[in-house]
């Protein structure tokens, strides 16, 4: 499949498997309900469970969220692009199955060249939740897909470079006082986060 293919498809409102820094995700474009419902019934994912989202460039972070504090800014200048992912108030119209109880929804800027070119060519940003139906292993290769996941999207983007395969993003939520509590461990070590000038509480 080629981008051009690829980036149809998530202008349709369809469903694509596509390569992330760490694992092969399911995505759709964040902004359409539709689309982003199918991801949830695909992976049989649970309602309480939100959808993460990634953007490929800073300034499609304001189709995110409206509210980009300066300490979030400061954490996105040390961090990104890169596998951390943030907790951020989310703008209302996004769908609500990308949002948790509080309008929150965790998104990351990916310096997966592949995946960026995709939000960017897009014009949205895209789910990025990992290629497994639910419980299942995460794959980092073509060969480790489920076949009952493949079948149910409209197409796998496998151009290179792939997944490095893995940890997960680091998931993080930002406090007052430029605080930071790690909500999942990942790539970024608390140590790292602690170096760059943050602090992370329990």
């Amino acid at each position: 499949m080629t981008e051009k293919e690829a980036v149809q498809i998530i202008k349709t409102g369809g469903v694509l498997i596509y390569p992330t820094e760490t694992l092969f995700a399911v995505g759709a474009d964040a902004c359409d309900e539709r689309a982003v419902n199918r991801v949830s019934l695909i992976k049989n994912r649970p309602v309480s469970k939100p959808l993460p989202l990634i953007i490929g460039s800073m300034e499609q972070l304001d189709l995110v969220t409206g509210f980009a504090s300066a300490e979030l800014l400061r954490l996105a200048d040390k961090f990104w692009p890169g596998p951390l992912s943030i907790l951020v108030r989310a703008r209302e119209e996004l769908p609500s199955a990308v949002k948790d109880s509080r309008g929150y929804s965790s998104v990351r800027w990916t310096d997966h060249p592949l995946a960026a070119a995709l939000c960017i060519k897009s014009r949205t940003p895209l789910i990025a939740t990992s290629a497994n139906m639910s419980g299942k292993p995460a794959a980092a290769k073509v060969a480790e897909l489920d076949e009952d996941l493949t079948v149910m999207v409209e197409g796998v983007y496998d151009g290179l470079p792939g997944p490095r395969g893995g940890s997960p993003s680091t998931v993080v939520e930002l406090l007052t006082g430029g605080k930071i509590r790690i909500l999942r461990d990942g790539v970024i070590s608390r140590t790292t986060l602690a170096r760059a000038g943050f602090s992370v509480v329990d």
